[in-house]
């Protein structure tokens, strides 16, 4: 049987994972009176909910006499090293494009990986059947990306495919045909890209990706390079530096068929398959027969762009709703991330129970954070801070990224107001249709923590904001932050509704009627720009005269609600987001007064 390795490549939501579930249907993969699960990949609780997918994931269907191996990626930036570490495991990539939006940052981003590594991509058109299609105009827009990003002459004689994902059907034409299937891209598939090109000599393969499991232990999943493992044989570890890891024996090896991974007697070269049994050996390492020497290349990962503190929770309420709290389970649960997600760094901090971890943005570590109050962590967590380099000169410089922004067009001048405020270049302004414009600015990534839910005021919910990593550039100045101060609460207790009525006029509350609180914890946002402490406790005083009206209920306003993200963008550097697997909730760094004031001070003198 031939084989075919390919990875599905786009944007976030133009269609990826459901197109793979048409791909698993249409191969008979599934009983006909099976019930399936939508976007069957997307498997983790956070991905479900998004709608996005954070993971990348094999699967295989079989298409006549050829084994086609399919690589579900992500699409966001933020999970790129995800993407980077998947191209070492493939030969050809299905670029999937909005027929109405067209390429995007992220398409760019993954897009200008594959060329690197010399894919030569198939150009999907998906979404076809949108009113505001235009399929020729994206045709010849992604034809300029492939340009723009140096591709090679084969490179740019690509494939075209049009077609709705969703409905399960590709086409050489923008029209849907009588006999609508995906069996167009089927045939392009065999057609199009290579076999595996196999290496000389004995077992070789690049760890790609890591998982636990209960049973089987560590799983490394990977593409062999050369020679074949069976299991019992003995291999060896290598590390990126050449250096040998661990010696140990494979207890299985797992070959993906449809959905499930299946035990087989064999791996052989060209083949992705996952082997069981060593404890050490993890991602970008060479898993190798014991004879090798030399570990495999593995591809650059691009450096982080964000950083946070974890810091051991440290507030009155500090494990009443978690059971992981110690800076030591912490710390291992980190290390057993990176491990993982080579795009992650984790650093010790000069504080004994603080951690400085670094991604390629904010999203990757909500993510992250998400997942660990699921688990029962409790933890404190500080505003994310650029990670920031020195030029060859010395001079200081700053992460910038590209954002792209479809906006209609009356909210445009908002928009390119608040960007300028920010430090951003605006590079394009163009009409998009539907009365929207699309506008490109080059900003500092620093500018841009914070953002998104003010764009989304001030747009009133209309704009798209899609942003990508470009480059390092000289050091842009101060930006203004936050222009509102705080609420803090000044005692213990439990928040009362009679106290927050009185208190609505200082500004918007965060927090319930009933809230649990403690000194130094932000319950609302003050309507000017210094910090205000407030009694959220004070009840009615009660008398023995009753008149008509004194007992009426009370009538709160709603209280803001503080997401993860939201927080995490919203606080300033003396505010921290409590997060706990039932509650987040923001708070000061120092929670005592005094201690407050005395930062304030060394801080004004620094």
């Amino acid at each position: 049987m031939s084989l075919r390795n390919i990875a599905i490549i786009a944007h976030v939501d133009h269609g990826k994972t459901t197109l793979v579930d048409e791909l698993l249907k249409q191969s008979g993969v599934y009983r006909e009176n099976e019930r399936v699960a939508e976007r069957a990949l997307d498997s983790g609780d956070i991905e479900k909910e998004r709608g996005i997918t954070i993971l990348a994931k094999a699967t295989s269907v079989t298409w006549g006499d050829t084994r086609i191996n399919i690589v579900d990626t992500p699409g966001h930036a933020d999970f790129g090293g995800e993407v980077e570490r998947i191209l070492n495991m493939v030969d050809g990539a299905v670029l999937l494009v909005d027929a109405a939006e067209g390429p995007m940052p992220q398409t760019k981003f993954v897009v200008g990986k594959a060329l690197k590594v010399g894919l030569r991509p198939i150009v999907a058109v998906n979404k076809i059947d949108r009113p505001d299609a235009r399929p020729d105009e994206v045709v010849n827009e992604v034809f300029d990306l492939f340009a723009a990003l140096d591709a090679d002459e084969d490179q740019l004689d690509f494939p075209i495919l049009f077609g709705s994902g969703r409905d399960g059907w590709m086409a050489a034409e923008p029209g849907r045909p009588a006999d609508a299937s995906l069996t167009p891209l089927f045939d392009l598939i065999c057609d199009h890209v290579p076999a595996p090109t196999v290496g000389d000599g004995p077992f070789r393969m690049i760890g790609t990706i890591l998982e636990a499991d209960p049973f089987l232990g560590r799983i490394v999943t990977g593409r062999i390079h050369s020679g074949t493992v069976r299991p019992n044989h003995t291999i060896k570890v290598i590390g990126r530096d050449g250096a040998p890891i661990e010696t140990g024996r494979v207890s299985k090896i797992l070959a993906f068929r449809g959905l499930e991974r299946q035990p087989i007697g064999e791996g052989s070269a060209g083949d992705i398959v996952a082997v069981a049994g060593l404890s050490k050996g993890t991602v970008a390492d060479t898993f190798c027969d014991p004879a090798v020497s030399e570990a495999l290349e593995a591809q650059p990962i691009d450096p982080p762009t964000v950083t946070m503190s974890f810091i051991v929770n440290d507030s009155p309420l500090a494990g009443t709703e978690g059971d992981k709290v110690t800076s030591r389970v912490i710390r291992d649960r980190l290390m057993r991330e990176a491990e993982g997600n080579v795009a992650l760094r984790i650093e010790d901090s000069d504080q004994k129970d603080a951690f400085h971890v670094s991604g390629r943005g904010e999203l990757q570590l909500a993510v992250l954070i998400e997942t660990m109050r699921r688990e029962g962590f409790e933890l404190a967590v500080s505003r994310p801070r650029v990670v920031l380099q020195k030029g060859e000169d010395g001079a200081l410089l700053e992460p910038v990224e590209e954002v792209v922004i479809d906006v209609d067009e009356e909210h445009s001048g908002a928009v390119v107001q608040k960007m300028s405020e920010r430090k951003g270049d605006m590079l394009e302004l163009r009409p998009s249709g539907g009365n929207r414009v699309r506008l490109v600015f080059h900003a500092p990534t620093r500018g841009l923590i914070g953002y998104q839910s003010e764009l989304l005021t001030d747009t009133r919910g209309t704009a798209i904001m899609n942003r990508l990593f470009h480059g390092y550039a000289p050091f842009k100045g101060p930006i203004a932050g936050r222009t509102n101060g705080v609420l803090i609460a000044n005692e213990p207790g439990e928040a009362v509704a009679y106290a927050l009525f009185n208190l609505e006029d200082r500004g918007p509350m965060v927090i319930d009627p009933g809230t649990k609180v403690y000194q130094g914890m932000i319950v609302g946002i003050h309507t000017r720009d210094n910090d205000l402490e407030v009694n959220v406790l004070k009840g009615k005083k009660l008398t023995n005269v009753r008149a008509a009206g004194k007992d009426d209920a009370v009538k709160l306003t709603p209280p803001v609600r503080m997401t993860l993200e939201r927080a995490l963008s919203w606080i300033q550097d003396d505010e921290l987001v409590e997060v706990t697997p039932r509650s987040i909730r923001l708070r000061k760094l120092y929670l005592d007064p005094h201690e407050r004031k005395r930062f304030e001070k060394a801080q004004n003198v620094a």
